[in-house]
């Protein structure tokens, strides 16, 4: 089979979408399928089964764009001809100009599309006026979404019934949808590894995700300053991204050093195995892989309480979840793990069968049937269009 990956935004791993694209790339091709990527990245513009597309100039709002660390595609209609020629289906992994147009180019080549769902409102509105809380804004957003591509998909991967749900109920529609887990890679394990010196006699609390708005990482600043344990802790910022500079600005109000570092996945990896804790601070999330792969790794999580992030559901017992947005509380939980170590390792093996269920390689079999269910239209939608099977 022969399957066109469309991604708006590709390049660096450092945003989900990307990380999710590469993953499905990989996993099709070492399934035997022709994978063709149609993306916005320069550096692969030589690279077989690869069609680039130049990005948006936003002008004044380049810098907003630049700091996020991702370029936007523009919906170039003579590549994606070409990176749509004689393929069986097209999968696109954003609802925006570029998989716009894609959509509509295979609409007229009767080619079946499938579509992830991997973009919230407020991960849009969070960077446009401080809109991130406005039910009405985010409304229209979503509206945008249904109404201008996910209404003309066959099929929707939505990585948790979570998103599911908050989409259809927004959109008041029901979508042709299958709920399938993006996976954790199997690189992320438990293993036994030899701390830094620096952090060597610390409890290593760790926090991985893009430095934005939405991920609220501030809150774990303060809830540190806050602990009883603060002399004894030492906190981990895994990322990068625009919020950096404003969070080094609340550590030094708050009195606290951590460590800002962006991590290889090897690297991130063995962060993981070298901290006690792991604190999801977002209030908007999809799935949040992040939190899976340090669960995979038998690290204890404490959850940000947030009705609009599915990672809530990842909380087991109550000590995993402290208040939405409340760094009290969150230094409450941290306190209790510190003092209950007996209790950490109970917990740690409360979550062993519970990062199974997310098995990467489960899920992407899962994503080819899914494909494979949206290609066997092809036919059927060609013959409507009265083109020829190879035409």
């Amino acid at each position: 089979m022969k399957v066109t990956i469309v991604s708006d935004v590709f390049g660096e791993p450092n945003n989900g979408t990307t990380i999710a694209a590469m993953h499905l790339i990989k996993a099709l091709s070492e399934k035997g399928h022709t994978v063709r990527i149609l993306c916005p990245d320069k550096d692969k513009k030589h690279l077989a089964n690869y069609f680039v597309v130049g990005t948006f100039d936003f002008g004044p709002f380049n810098t907003i764009v630049d700091k996020n660390g991702v370029k936007l595609a523009k919906g170039d209609t003579v590549t994606i001809a070409r990176a749509l020629h004689d393929t069986d289906e097209v999968h696109i992994m954003m609802p925006f100009a570029l998989g716009r147009k894609t959509l509509k180019i295979a609409h007229r080549l009767g080619i079946p599309a499938s579509a992830g769902f991997h973009v919230q409102a407020e991960n849009v509105t969070s960077h446009l006026f401080n809109w991130m809380d406005s039910r009405f804004i985010n409304l229209i957003v979503y509206h945008n979404f249904y109404d201008h591509f996910y209404k003309g998909v066959d099929a929707i991967h939505y990585p948790t019934q979570f998103i599911r749900d908050t989409f259809e109920k927004a959109v008041k529609h029901t979508t042709p949808g299958y709920v399938i887990s993006n996976g954790v890679s199997k690189d992320f394990h438990h293993k036994d590894i030899v701390r830094p010196a620096d952090v060597d006699h610390k409890f290593v609390i760790l926090c991985t995700g893009r430095f934005s708005k939405e991920k609220k990482q501030r809150l774990l600043i303060k809830a540190w300053a806050l602990s009883k344990h603060k002399d004894d802790i030492q906190v981990v910022f895994a990322g990068e991204g625009p919020r950096l500079e404003e969070m080094k600005r609340e550590a030094t109000k708050c009195g606290v050093s951590p460590i800002y570092r962006f991590f290889t996945r090897p690297e991130l990896v063995d962060a993981i195995n070298c901290s006690d804790l792991y604190v999801h601070t977002s209030e908007v999330e999809i799935e949040a892989i992040s939190c899976l792969e340090a669960i995979s790794c038998g690290i204890v999580p404490v959850i940000n309480d947030s009705p609009k992030s599915a990672t809530r559901y990842f909380a087991l017992t109550p000590n995993n979840l402290f208040s939405l947005n409340n760094p009290t509380d969150l230094a409450k939980k941290i306190d209790y793990w510190i003092e209950h170590p007996e209790e950490r390792e109970k917990n740690i093996a409360l979550y062993a069968p519970f990062a199974h269920r997310f098995d990467f390689d489960h899920c992407m079999e899962e994503m080819e049937k899914m494909i494979l269910n949206v290609a066997a239209l092809g036919p059927a939608k060609k013959e409507k269009l009265g083109i020829k099977k190879n035409g």
